[in-house]
């Protein structure tokens, strides 16, 4: 069983295969259970079909061994084979190998048809009985990693190298001892600063730094979540639970187990979500939605915030319970403006990859525009300072990246930054005033949506559209 939520995993082994024996005769169940005990299955038992039903919906199990009959003096195996139809209902990927007395072979075949994998005749070799279960046990998980990895590729996920935390100036280098010491901890980290800082950059570094790097990272936007999905999202769902539910899916905490799960504006959590979100952190345990049965996981929690959340607390708007789960380590980023050393390595390093992506190597920064850089507020931080080396790449006509080029509103938004908004695109003085009324807000979604006459999701919208962090 799996060590509870934001404990470091341990290194992995087989897990005990699980299987479901379904008999009505309680000679055969006690022989099975003493063979498949001894050959280091864990043994649930039914007696019925109403029996296997309610044991798939309370324990997850890796195989069903089942009988075709139930009721006495019948050998049409109907009942089973109405069994076999709900369960393939239940979960259609769960292997399931039938029964049957010997010369009911027809029987057989047509629960093979109806999605049976494999069957065995009574009595049974030993043998032959033990093969079959191993055959599917392995097809089973199999087909489950299969389903799950299909799940995962549909997050964001990167892989590969670790991530550029760049910064020498002197706000920077304690910030950087302390993710260098906690990364391989496993400790939840609370990740806080200005939109635009690089949260996630830093959440990423942790998770590549750890102790699980090649497990799951997936990345969720917590504080966009409206009520009706927050928990599909976060837990999963099973077929059927839902007018939508058209399929099983695995929640984010699942494609997460043994990895990272990075909660990004998390300060902007409704208080309802808040309270099922607690609950998961502190037992490790969770139910997807139209299911009974707990799934439990084992996930190191980074989350990440623009909002105060000490603030929040004393407002009413976030759990101090909570806050205390999730910033087991509380790192704080400073905004570009506090650490102006490292705003010529870091454009450096963005024209190197934006170059290297539109096929243009090698250009430089000009004095002029060095200049330029360091005379700039950056209200967008290392976001703003990214989106304008890139756009300068690109308007640049020479090898060299000129003042110019960058398209820099003088004065950052005071007076004569405001004067020059009749020379930007409309574009940019879009993306200017989201920013700017997100920053007013401290980044609460609804507050900046209603200020700038929008709904919610139509800014999330328009977030999404510009890059602004924080959109799905």
């Amino acid at each position: 069983m799996s060590e509870p939520v934001s404990a470091t995993p341990a290194p992995a082994s087989a897990p005990q295969p699980r299987i479901l024996i379904a008999d009505d005769q309680a000679d055969v169940l006690e022989a099975l259970r003493f063979l498949l005990k001894r050959d280091g299955y864990a043994i649930h038992t039914a007696q019925s079909p109403a029996g296997v039903l309610a044991t798939l919906e309370s324990e997850d199990v890796d195989v069903l061994l089942m009988d075709l009959n139930y009721a006495r003096d019948t050998t049409s195996g109907r009942e089973g084979l109405d069994l076999l139809a709900r369960v393939r209902q239940l979960d259609s990927s769960l292997p399931v190998v039938v029964m049957t007395a010997w010369g009911s072979v027809e029987g057989a075949v047509e629960a093979m048809r109806g999605g049976a994998r494999d069957y065995v005749q009574k009595p049974w070799d030993n043998t032959r009985l033990l093969a079959t279960l191993r055959t599917q046990l392995e097809l089973g998980r199999a087909l489950r990693r299969s389903r799950r990895l299909e799940e995962e590729n549909t997050h964001l996920r990167k892989g590969g190298e670790r991530p550029a935390f760049l910064g020498e100036s002197r706000a920077m280098q304690p910030i950087r001892r302390m993710v260098e010491r906690v990364a391989p901890s496993g400790a939840n980290v609370l990740i806080t600063g200005e939109h635009g800082t690089g949260k996630e950059v830093v959440a990423r570094w942790i998770h590549s730094a750890s102790g699980r790097p090649e497990r799951p990272f997936v990345a969720v936007n917590s504080g966009g979540l409206s009520e009706g999905i927050f928990e599909s999202e976060l837990f999963g769902h099973v077929k059927g639970a839902f007018t939508d539910a058209k399929t099983d899916r695995i929640g984010c905490f699942e494609l997460a187990d043994g990895g990272t799960l990075f909660l990004d504006e998390i300060g902007n959590m409704p208080l309802t979500q808040q309270a099922k979100l607690l609950r998961v952190l502190q037992t490790g345990e969770l139910h997807p939605v139209g299911s009974s049965k707990v799934r439990r996981v084992s996930v190191r929690v980074v989350s990440a915030t623009n909002v105060d959340l000490s603030k929040a607390v004393a407002e009413g708007r976030f759990r101090e319970d909570l806050l205390y789960r999730l910033n087991t380590v509380e790192v704080h980023l400073p905004p570009l403006r506090e650490r102006r050393e490292d705003i010529a390595l870091l454009a450096a390093y963005f024209l190197n990859i934006h170059g290297q992506r539109y096929g243009r190597s090698g250009l430089k920064l000009s004095p002029s525009a060095l200049d330029a850089l360091m005379a700039y507020p950056w209200p967008g931080n290392v976001r703003e300072l990214e989106h304008a080396v890139e756009r300068a790449l690109l308007m640049a006509a020479t090898d060299e990246v000129t003042a110019e080029d960058f398209l820099l509103r003088r004065g950052g938004g005071g007076r004569e930054g405001q004067a020059r908004l009749e020379e930007m695109t409309l574009e940019e003085v879009e993306r200017y005033l989201i920013e700017r009324s997100l920053g007013r807000h401290e980044g609460n979604v609804s507050d900046a949506a209603k200020a700038l006459g929008l709904s919610r999701s139509a800014l999330y919208r328009r977030m999404q559209y510009y890059g602004i962090k924080g959109a799905r």
